[in-house]
């Protein structure tokens, strides 16, 4: 009885191992089929010639400067004057604070360091700006702007929308 199971277990076994075998031929035809799918979704390569316009040279004593002063960025506000003898229409801000102490101190280091020094508020952000220098053209206040930014590199440009 121990011979015949052991036969049958075998045999099981065998036919087991057998019947699951996948045959060649299945891969085969799936990677044939795969292979024409891919070709027919690749587009057809044509050969076109670029047509690139000739570059035409100038000599440099026609080539015109243009300045980027349209492209600073100018934050308008609606400020008021805390301290100082009065706003033109761009300033230089390099400090804002919360506090006005804080503002004032500012304030007294930059006219140590000989700036005209003013402080305005913000009443919507409730904040103390401390402004280095006022202009009433963009341009020079962005040259200041660029000269301050060597201590205070947070300088930025206010418009008063007043």
């Amino acid at each position: 009885m121990k011979k015949y199971t052991l036969l049958c277990v075998g045999l099981c076994a065998a036919m087991a191992f057998t019947s699951c075998k996948s045959s060649e031929s299945a891969y085969k035809k799936a990677y044939e089929k795969a292979k024409q799918y891919d070709t027919a979704q690749q587009p057809q390569q044509t050969e076109e010639t670029a047509v690139v316009a000739p570059v035409q040279a100038k000599p440099a004593n026609e080539t015109r400067v243009v300045d980027n002063l349209d492209n600073v960025s100018v934050r308008q506000e609606n400020v008021s004057l805390v301290s100082g003898n009065g706003l033109k229409a761009f300033s230089v801000v390099v400090g804002s604070f919360g506090v006005r102490a804080n503002a004032d101190g500012l304030q007294q280091r930059l006219r140590d360091a000989g700036y005209d020094a003013q402080i305005v508020k913000n009443e919507a952000n409730n904040m103390f700006r401390v402004v280095a220098a006022t202009f009433s053209d963009k341009l020079g206040a962005v040259n200041s702007r660029d000269q301050l930014r060597a201590t205070y590199p947070d300088a930025w440009l206010l418009y008063n929308a007043q």
